[in-house]
């Protein structure tokens, strides 16, 4: 996973951009089972506003889809907390349809499937 930052007016310490990039990294676990071997890219902005909350924006990029997450609080770790639900959540539901619709086809060609009446089950 290729993750990027963006920082405007904020500088950042290794202890918070390793918090980062954990959680980052987390919601690729989630692209396993739908996007093998897919190449995700991650993008994080992270800036201050004039109220003195930091603004977190995480962007990731699938070949198949786009995710975005934006939240503004008091703390860096708590705005990437609320962001990496917020994704998590998309992604979750994103993989709800996938799945939704492979059943739905087998179901479809099940019903499609002419069976003999000579056959027993």
């Amino acid at each position: 996973m290729n993750i990027r930052f963006l920082l405007k007016e904020v500088k950042i310490d290794g202890r918070t951009e390793n918090y980062i990039r954990e959680k980052i990294e987390k919601l690729g676990k989630f692209f396993e089972s739908f996007h093998q071997d897919a190449e995700i890219s991650a993008e994080v902005e992270i800036d201050m506003d004039k109220k003195g909350k930091f603004r977190v924006e995480v962007m990731l990029q699938t070949p198949y889809q786009k995710y975005r997450g934006e939240d503004t609080t008091e703390s860096i770790e708590g705005s990437i907390d609320s962001v990496y639900e917020g994704l998590e959540s998309q992604i979750d539901r994103d993989k709800d349809k996938i799945t939704t619709l492979r059943r739905r086809g087998g179901r479809s060609l099940k019903k499609k499937m002419v069976i003999d009446e000579n056959a027993r089950f």
